[in-house]
């Protein structure tokens, strides 16, 4: 079983997505400049909506960092507050340079490992409680300091330190996947596939001068105390995702109803999560003007195609011209290939748009939305 989410979204002048120089991404679409916000981008706003509205547990959730060492340290200081600073992250330190991770060179004061890892919670803490119950042994080895502490620590105990990372309840890890390259076996297949965001319509740069004033300057003072400009853009875009639900449920343990739980938590996040970039100085909390959601057996299909031909913004205007050009292309979709899987379609739109072409009329709002999608996939 898969579910898609749609959705076409209106942001005011912004810079929600920045390149290396700092000017909004973009690509070349249909022959035409679009704007672009990266789907790394819009997943990292997401996982953080996850927290700040606690849609998923604390225990439930994933962390991505470098500084599992330090993490590691912290929980075994908790489990025996007693035992020395140095000593716990010896032994943190030994146990992920046995699991095959690399550590950055660079970081002297606070040892990092050489790439950000994706971890659960409870991943972690299972890692910490075995260092906590073969503490001896672990501290006497990395004590030696031995170059390779792998072939150190007993096979059966390298063995349960693997197994602690080798299935999790994250939510956001089971959908967005994590890759090792030091250990393939740890690699986790993503549930959840997301587009970049792109504009339905051309996008050209624009710059914004600014200037600051030096509040003690003397009356006799002229010009600015600085100077400088700033990229961005106004852009209207048509944004795609899917989850495939079986591989979700796999990656949670087999455990169904985290696996709706976290369905659930996703949709309402790519509908209401918003990057943070620059938004100090834009304020673009532009939420989206249309969401469908489809549940279907089979058959993904994302619907950027409908803007191949750039929208333009005349007559009814940019956002409802959008809508019109996906529903138009969702029925063609649909005219040629039939209904392919699908088992169910809804949306809703603060749009007055025709209805025709999507084959159903708008439900009212987002949680109704939300609970029909939900209820189709098969849960209460």
């Amino acid at each position: 079983m898969f579910i898609e989410i749609h959705a076409i979204q209106n942001f005011a002048p912004s810079n929600l997505n920045r390149d290396d120089t700092g000017s909004p991404k973009d690509c070349e679409f249909g022959g035409h400049r679009r704007a672009r916000v990266s789907s790394q981008c819009w997943k990292r706003a997401v996982r953080e909506y996850f927290s700040q509205e606690q849609l998923i547990p604390e225990a439930q959730r994933g962390v991505r960092t470098k500084k599992l060492v330090g993490k590691v340290a912290e929980l075994l200081i908790g489990c025996n507050n007693e035992r020395k600073p140095e000593e716990v992250t010896a032994v943190a330190a030994a146990v992920v340079e046995a699991l095959g991770v690399g550590f950055d060179a660079k970081s002297k004061e606070e040892k990092k490992t050489s790439v950000l890892l994706f971890l659960g919670n409870d991943q972690i803490e299972a890692l910490a409680s075995l260092c906590d119950q073969h503490w001896d042994q672990i501290l006497a080895e990395a004590k030696k300091e031995k170059k390779k502490i792998k072939s150190a620590l007993p096979k059966d105990l390298i063995s349960s330190l693997r197994s602690s990372l080798q299935g999790s309840r994250a939510a956001d890890l089971a959908l967005f996947g994590r890759m090792i390259a030091e250990d393939p076996g740890l690699n986790v297949d993503a549930a959840c596939q997301v587009a970049h965001a792109l504009s339905t319509h051309r996008v050209a740069p624009e710059f914004d001068y600014y200037t600051a004033v030096d509040d003690l300057g003397r009356e006799d003072e002229t010009g600015a105390g600085m100077l400088g400009t700033q990229e961005f853009n106004s852009a209207c875009f048509y944004r795609y995702a899917n989850i495939d639900f079986r591989q979700l449920q796999s990656n949670l343990q087999d455990d169904r109803e985290l696996a709706l739980a976290g369905t659930r938590a996703f949709l309402e996040s790519f509908i209401m999560a918003i990057p943070k970039a620059k938004q100090n100085s834009t304020a673009a909390q532009n939420l989206p003007s249309f969401v469908m959601i489809v549940v279907r057996n089979k058959g993904l299909a994302s619907l950027a195609n409908a803007f191949a031909r750039p929208v333009d913004g005349r007559n009814a205007g940019l956002t409802v011209n959008s809508v019109e050009a996906l529903a138009s292309y969702w029925g063609k979709l649909k005219g040629m290939y039939g209904d392919n899987g699908i088992k169910s379609t809804n949306y809703v739109t603060t749009e007055d748009v025709s209805h025709v072409a999507l084959g159903t009329e708008p439900v009212k709002n987002v949680q109704e939305l939300l609970s029909k999608a939900m209820s189709d996939l098969g849960g209460a």
